[in-house]
C-alpha cells in the first residue's frame, strides 16, 4: 500500500526549486502531503473502507504590498511553473494590503515527534478488526445498531520563503468515534478516542461505553429546564471550551469586540477571569498534543499558558497586531489543553447531590461574541443524578452558556482525554468537569 508524502529533504528540494523559478519581490511556498485511510460502518455492517492520497503546493507571491496565492496538486514542472505564474499575475493585479507583513527570516523550532508507526501502518484489515468489536456487540444484543468512523492520517507539511526560512513537520493522527442506537429509537450512546498513536486507542472500551450509554438512555423522561449542577464528560467540555481558542484573539479584545475586553477600555490581561483551578495552555511538544511547531507563515509556535490558575496571562497576537501593539507574536494555537485532576467520572457523580451527566453537545452556535455565549443541544446520553447516583435517562436539553461562565463555576476536575474533532485546527485535551448552575433553557425531543 502506497502512503507517500515528502520527506524533509524532498520537501526542501521542492521548495528550493520553486523559489528559484519565482520573479516576485517575495515568495512563500507551502507544501502539504497526506495519506488518509478510513473505515465507516452503519446499521451493524461495514459500509465503506478506502484511502485517499494527495499533496498540495501553494505559492504566495508579493510585489511590494500587493500579494496573492495559487495552489496545485499536480507536481510536474509545467504545472508548478503555471502555479507560480498565476500567483504572480494575481499579485500584480491585487490592491495593496495595509496589513502586509514581510517574509520571516529563518526561525528556530521546538522539536516535535508526532509520527508513530502504529498509525502509519494501520491497514484496512486492522481498522476492520477494530470495528468488529462494536459490530459484534451490537448484533449480539439484538436491539442495538452501531455506526462509527475510524480514520488514520499520515502526512507532512512544510513552509519555505525567499528570505531563507524552511520549516518541516511530519505527523500521524487517528480517531475512532462510535454511536450506538437502540432499536426502539429512544436511546443513543456515543464514545470516541483520538491519538497520534494507534496503540493508545481501545476499540473494545469504545464499543462497551457507547453500547452501555445507548441502553441506559432509552425511554428518557422530561425534567424541567433550569440551572443545574452538571458533570460534563471530556467531549462535552471540549465542545465548549475549545471555542475559547478563537476568543483569545488580542485584536478583538483591544478593539472592544471580544470577551476579554475590559469595561471602559483595555483588556483583562493579568486579571482573574475564571475559577483558580483552571489552567489552559497550548504546547506543540506536549506528549498529549503533538502538533506542528509553526503556523502557516513559518512563525514558531511555542508553549503558551493562556489562563494560569484562573488568571488571563496571554492573548493571541498575529504578526501584524503584535507589531502594532509592541508585543511578541504568538500565532494561532494549533492545540489547547485544559488541565484536569485525578477524579474519575464516577467520583464526580458521587459528589453531586442533584444534577445532570452530559456525554456531549452538538449543533453549537455563537450567540454573543462579547461574552463567548453559545447555544446548543445535549446528545447521546444525558442523565439525571440524584444523591450521588445516576437515576434515570432524561430528554435532551437546549442550553445557553458561555465557556467562561462554565469555567467560573467549576466545582471539580477529573481526568483528561484527547478528543477527536478539533475546532482550533489541532489537538484538544480536556478533563471531565463538574460545574454549578449550567443554564438549560428548553427541552428537545431529538435523540
Amino acid at each position: 500500500m502506497s502512503r507517500r508524502f515528502f520527506s524533509r529533504a524532498e520537501a526542501q528540494a521542492l521548495c528550493e526549486k520553486l523559489l528559484k523559478w519565482t520573479k516576485a519581490d517575495e515568495t512563500q511556498v507551502s507544501y502539504s502531503g497526506a495519506w488518509h485511510g478510513d473505515t465507516r460502518f452503519a446499521r451493524n455492517e461495514v459500509t465503506t473502507s478506502g484511502s485517499v492520497e494527495d499533496g498540495t503546493v501553494t505559492v504566495g507571491s508579493a510585489f511590494g504590498k500587493r500579494r496573492a496565492s495559487a495552489s496545485t496538486n499536480v507536481f510536474t514542472d509545467e504545472a508548478l511553473r503555471a502555479c507560480i505564474g498565476q500567483a504572480e499575475r494575481l499579485a500584480r493585479l491585487a490592491p495593496e494590503d495595509p496589513e502586509f507583513m514581510p517574509a520571516l527570516a529563518p526561525q528556530q523550532y521546538t522539536p516535535v515527534s508526532a509520527f508513530f508507526d502504529s498509525t502509519a501502518n494501520l491497514s484496512a484489515e486492522a481498522r476492520g478488526r477494530a470495528a468488529r468489536f462494536a459490530l459484534e456487540l451490537a448484533r449480539a444484543a439484538g436491539d442495538l445498531t452501531a455506526a462509527g468512523f475510524i480514520q488514520a492520517n499520515v502526512g507532512a507539511q512544510a513552509v519555505a520563503n525567499s528570505s531563507g526560512l524552511f520549516a518541516y513537520h511530519q505527523f500521524t493522527d487517528v480517531s475512532y468515534t462510535l454511536t450506538v442506537r437502540t432499536a426502539d429509537g429512544t436511546g443513543s450512546g456515543w464514545a470516541g478516542e483520538s491519538s497520534s498513536d494507534w496503540t493508545r486507542i481501545d476499540p473494545e472500551a469504545i464499543a462497551r461505553r457507547a453500547a452501555h450509554k445507548a441502553t441506559a438512555s432509552r425511554n428518557p423522561v422530561a425534567v424541567e429546564p433550569g440551572a443545574y449542577t452538571v458533570v460534563l464528560e471530556p467531549q462535552a467540555v471540549g465542545d465548549l471550551v475549545q471555542t475559547l481558542a478563537f476568543s483569545l484573539d488580542a485584536r478583538s479584545s483591544d478593539e472592544g469586540r471580544g470577551p476579554f475586553t475590559k469595561q471602559g477600555g483595555g483588556t483583562k490581561l493579568g486579571e482573574k477571569i475564571v475559577d483558580e483551578r483552571v489552567t489552559m495552555l497550548s504546547d506543540p511538544a506536549d506528549p498529549a498534543l503533538l502538533t506542528a511547531p509553526f503556523d502557516g507563515d513559518g512563525l514558531p509556535l511555542r508553549r503558551q499558558v493562556w489562563i494560569d490558575r484562573g488568571v488571563l496571562t496571554n492573548l493571541v497576537y498575529s504578526r501584524f497586531w503584535a507589531q502594532k501593539q509592541g508585543k511578541d507574536p504568538t500565532g494561532l494555537p494549533q492545540s489547547v489543553r485544559l488541565m484536569g485532576g485525578s477524579q474519575s467520572i464516577d467520583d464526580l457523580v458521587a459528589g453531586t447531590d442533584r444534577g445532570l451527566l452530559v456525554t456531549r453537545f452538538w449543533y453549537l452556535r455563537q450567540v454573543d461574541p462579547r461574552t463567548a455565549l453559545i447555544t446548543g443541544l445535549t446528545r447521546d446520553g444525558t442523565f439525571l443524578i440524584e444523591r450521588g447516583k445516576i437515576t434515570k435517562a432524561i430528554k435532551n436539553f437546549r442550553f445557553n452558556e458561555s465557556p467562561l461562565f462554565l469555567l467560573s463555576k467549576v466545582d471539580g476536575l477529573g481526568r483528561e482525554e484527547r478528543l477527536g474533532g478539533v475546532e482550533a485546527g489541532g489537538a484538544v485535551v480536556m478533563p471531565t468537569l463538574r460545574a454549578l448552575d449550567f443554564h438549560f433553557t428548553s427541552l428537545s425531543d431529538a435523540v
